[in-house]
């Protein structure tokens, strides 16, 4: 691509030619930065410089290179004063990523900049220059100054204290002024108005994502690619802004978000208004944390009241993903997501790992290449291994690319993390929030939770954390009827390749049991109706052997008698890891009124349900024989006929004494079961879960409390999973992953696209 030279106001000297130059990818994202630069903040080409090239004694740091310095004014440059701003290019196809600019950021501490700048143009990410030293973490700002702000230094002190944290609660306060927007000009409910604003952030990250010329999803974008539509626009055609519902809708179609018929239900001027308040963000490149966090205070907020049931409160979905340590491959599910909660706690915590290890492979990197050898080079030889530095760390990034198909991020979203939920707007808003949050939405769907829909079936899953809903029922009235049948083709060939042949089984539960009430696919169903109950049992039956369970429940799940039954299914299917008492306060700011527990659960491996099922049977058979004595006289004395017969009287007092003996017979098969299937249960009760009643901070004991089970569960190995370990292998200045599971070493893959990284 070529970069035009147009006039002394944008020019940019290029080996003092002004003609059409071919340049290499990261020269032409520098000449594009400071036409911004010159377009956009108003600086002269004179204030600035490039490629300015300093060596730094420290070892480790390489050959210090600034691809852009930007002084305060001419002056500066000439006297060779500190500069304002230092920026780094990199080339559009590299992802932005602080760990690795340390050439760079150190050189703009070295320099005495405020500002330091990364940038491939898609996205651009600024930092605060910390003085007198070097922290592992750099501080992101929003935003660097204008040509008429550098000299202010007020201006500069403002910008310097703009952090994450301010952006985000700017985001936050943008999506109040949009939802406000709504119910103003449309008169809609809270609810219906989050609705619009939803289908207005869906079409805003389509368009961000698929759109090169207009990175921004603007007013100006809209009303020129409006003006374009208009010119070939049918006589009965939509207007522009529900045609973009439409196409969005068309991209979402296998995530079950809108039904066919839906259409935005606000004037287009509102559309309009709502679009320019969100221009100054995209939301493709946003940080993760940033849109995550204020889009989750906006629902805090917006959701208060009759929804607040759909909202787990963030103390104990902590905790709950904290015991259970999700690992990186491990299959994730929650069948009542409501907003998503744990499945985005999830999806972080094992993204966390997976950065981490890159972060780490990156510090090898550097101690290998930048030894003490490194110093005693020429400026020439540091120079090429500087670029190869760079070069492996672009390539490493590979693995952190949600577009990369063989990366392990792209693994994590599309192949580990599913949902359901049965109110279509919390399908909505969780897959919403997992977009916000860095993605892992498309395994997210509208449907009955009790129910498999693509990859929620029987015996898949590694982990399973989930917080049901209490006290309703599931009345046996209600039928599997032809509406809750899958019947697109095109989906059902796509998820039967992904699947195999375990997901025609799958469509079973629903295709061969139409008219059929919904409780008798379950075995607690004949013992209850409560959806809590059945939900015990779908979560056991969605685990694969061994998987293990988080969940939420009332405290009457543990001691009623009446639930007797239910305890003791769930003790013939799986082992009871932790029962932790909470108080109820935790859940009174989200309306529950029912003191809860978190209970966790492991899916017997096919050993131990073996063994189960032999003590059961072994029980049975010893207590039986024990007790023969005693029934077998009052069987057949029931079972004689004729004058032989006891009276009606006798009868009933025989069945009452066989009856009484049989209950002895149960407890006493149940207390051997106990004694031959022994294993401890830790249980613990939590006066404080970080959150009081009126939904204040405070302290917060389930923290120890995971950290002390953390301990427990790995000395006692209370479950297994496969030593997974991911190395990667350097050789020709290439590099392969290679994993290690349960100590079999694989060959070196390609992670990374050669023609791309």
């Amino acid at each position: 691509m070529q970069v035009e030279i147009k006039n002394n106001k944008i020019r940019v000297p290029l080996k003092g030619k002004d003609e059409w130059l071919v340049l290499k990818p990261e020269e032409q994202v520098r000449q594009e930065y400071i036409c911004r630069l010159v377009n956009n903040y108003g600086f002269d080409l004179e204030q600035m410089a490039q490629e300015i090239q300093v060596s730094n004694s420290q070892r480790g740091q390489g050959r210090a290179m600034a691809d852009i310095v930007i002084w305060k004014n001419v002056k500066d440059k000439r006297e060779n004063n500190s500069p304002i701003i230092v920026v780094e290019c990199k080339a559009e196809h590299i992802t932005v990523r602080e760990e690795d600019y340390f050439q760079g950021y150190n050189y703009a501490s070295w320099a005495g900049a405020d500002f330091f700048v990364t940038t491939n143009l898609k996205e651009t990410r600024i930092f605060k220059v910390v003085k007198g030293k070097i922290p592992k973490k750099l501080e992101e700002v929003v935003n660097i100054p204008d040509a008429k702000t550098v000299n202010d230094e007020k201006k500069i002190n403002e910008l310097l204290k703009q952090t994450k944290a301010f952006t985000r609660d700017e985001f936050s306060k943008l999506l109040f002024k949009c939802h406000n927007i709504i119910r103003n000009n449309d008169k809609l409910s809270p609810e219906a108005a989050f609705d619009e604003i939803s289908k207005i952030l869906f079409i805003k990250i389509r368009y961000e994502r698929i759109n090169s010329e207009n990175q921004i999803f603007s007013k100006e974008a809209f009303k020129n690619d409006k003006a374009s539509y208009e010119k070939y626009k049918p006589k009965d055609g939509k207007d522009f802004y529900q045609f973009l519902f439409e196409q969005t809708k068309e991209d979402f179609k296998d995530d079950d978000l809108f039904e066919q018929t839906e259409i935005i239900r606000v004037r287009e001027n509102s559309f309009e208004a709502i679009v320019e308040e969100l221009q100054i963000y995209n939301l493709s490149t946003t940080s993760d944390d940033v849109k995550g966090i204020a889009f989750e205070q906006f629902l805090g907020k917006t959701f208060r009241g009759e929804l607040g049931q759909f909202f787990t409160p963030r103390t104990i979905v902590d905790f709950i993903v904290d015991v259970l340590d999700p690992q990186e491959s491990e299959i994730i599910c929650d069948p009542c997501c409501g907003s998503g909660g744990f499945l985005i706690k999830a999806f972080e915590y094992v993204r966390a790992k997976i950065e981490n290890e890159i972060h780490l492979a990156k510090e090898k990197i550097k101690l290998e290449y930048y030894d003490a050898a490194y110093e005693k080079l020429s400026d020439k030889k540091k120079a090429e291994i500087d670029e190869t530095v760079n070069d492996l760390f672009s390539k490493l990034n590979a693995e952190l690319d949600i577009n990369n198909p063989k990366s392990r991020i792209r693994e994590l979203s599309y192949d580990c993390i599913f949902g359901t939920d049965a109110n279509p707007r919390m399908s909505r808003t969780a897959k919403m929030n997992m977009i916000m949050h860095g993605d892992g939405h498309g395994g997210v769907h509208h449907n009955d939770g009790l129910l498999n829909v693509n990859g929620i079936f029987e015996n898949r899953f590694d982990i399973i954390l989930t917080n049901p809903p209490f006290g309703s029922r599931v009345e046996k009235s209600l039928k599997i009827t032809e509406a809750d049948k899958y019947t697109d083709i095109e989906r059902i060939k796509k998820y039967r390749k992904r699947y195999g042949s375990d997901y025609d089984e799958a469509l079973k539960q629903v295709n061969d049991n139409i008219d059929k009430p919904l409780l008798d696919l379950y075995e607690t169903g004949s013992m209850s109706s409560l959806t809590e109950v059945l939900f015990i049992e779908r979560c056991l039956n969605l685990l694969k052997p061994g998987g293990r369970m988080g969940i939420v429940l009332p405290e009457g799940v543990l001691n009623n008698t009446n639930l007797q039954k239910i305890r003791e299914y769930v003790e013939s299917r799986a082992k009871i890891l932790l029962i932790t008492s909470i108080p109820q306060d935790v859940f009174i700011a989200s309306g529950a009124t029912v003191k809860p527990s978190l209970l966790f659960f492991k899916k017997f491996t096919e050993e131990e349900a073996k063994k189960w099922k032999s003590v059961s049977a072994k029980a049975e058979k010893d207590i039986a024989k024990k007790y023969e004595p005693k029934t077998k006289p009052i069987l057949i004395k029931l079972e004689l006929k004729g004058k032989e017969a006891p009276s009606n009287e006798e009868k009933k007092k025989l069945r009452a004494e066989l009856k009484q003996i049989e209950d002895t017979i149960l407890f006493e098969i149940k207390a051997q079961i106990k004694k031959e299937f022994n294993y401890q249960i830790p249980i613990a009760e939590v006066e404080k879960a970080g959150i009081s009643s009126t939904g204040s901070q405070i302290e917060n004991e389930l923290e120890p409390l995971a950290k002390e089970f953390r301990i427990y569960r790995e000395k006692n190995k209370l479950w297994t999973t496969y030593i997974k370990e991911i190395n990667y292998q350097i050789a020709d200045e290439e590099i392969g992953r290679v994993r290690i599971v349960d100590g079999v070493v694989s060959e070196p893959e390609v992670f990374y696209n050669k023609s791309k990284y």
